[in-house]
């Protein structure tokens, strides 16, 4: 059996037992529901909004870690005008431990 579920802007085909790494959603240790599911296949295929109105698809939170470093830059030109910046975006380590389908 698995599920389709969006979190953080992207969709993620998951199974039970599953690790994966999302943007943040909470303390380290904590249950999480994942919501919108957007599909689950199991038996039979639940896709349309009335069969997943009961689906969800919950997680445990492992661990939080930092992503790799983005290096940007910005100018405009003729001006001089220069700016360097970086990011790290938090990322939270989950297991999914139950989907469910009604």
């Amino acid at each position: 059996m698995y599920a389709v579920v969006a979190t953080g802007g992207k969709q993620y085909r998951v199974t039970e037992g599953q690790q994966l790494r999302v943007e943040r959603l909470g303390e380290t240790g904590s249950e999480v529901e994942l919501r919108p599911v957007l599909l689950v296949d199991g038996d039979t295929v639940l896709s349309t909004p009335d069969q997943l109105s009961g689906a969800s698809v919950t997680a445990r939170i492992i661990d939080e870690v930092k992503g790799r470093k983005i290096n940007g830059f910005t100018y405009k030109n003729k001006t001089n005008q220069r700016r360097r910046y970086g990011h790290r975006q938090t990322l939270a380590t989950i297991e999914i431990t139950k989907i469910s389908g009604s």
